[in-house]
């Protein structure tokens, strides 16, 4: 990881930006102090996912569907003691 201080950042900005879309992380100093990171975000993936890809893997217990106890009602009504 390159150390670059603000000043060195601001005047070669856009070859740092660059840098940082090839994959490259730098740390910005202020007076040789780090405040800060450039790095790359993660691209958001243009394919969607397909559905059912965990298909087979769980079973959901029949006991999911009884009802609750009272007392773990109580705690989402506010009602608890």
């Amino acid at each position: 990881m390159i150390t670059i201080n603000v000043q060195e950042a601001k005047t070669h900005l856009s070859h740092y930006l660059d840098e940082v879309a090839k994959g490259e992380s730098f740390i910005l100093c202020k007076r040789n102090k780090p405040v800060a990171e450039m790095r790359p975000i993660a691209c958001k993936s243009i394919e969607k996912r397909p559905i059912g890809l965990a298909k087979g893997t769980f079973t959901v217990p029949t006991s999911f569907f009884d009802e609750l106890p009272e007392e773990t009602i109580a705690l989402f009504t506010g009602e608890a003691p």
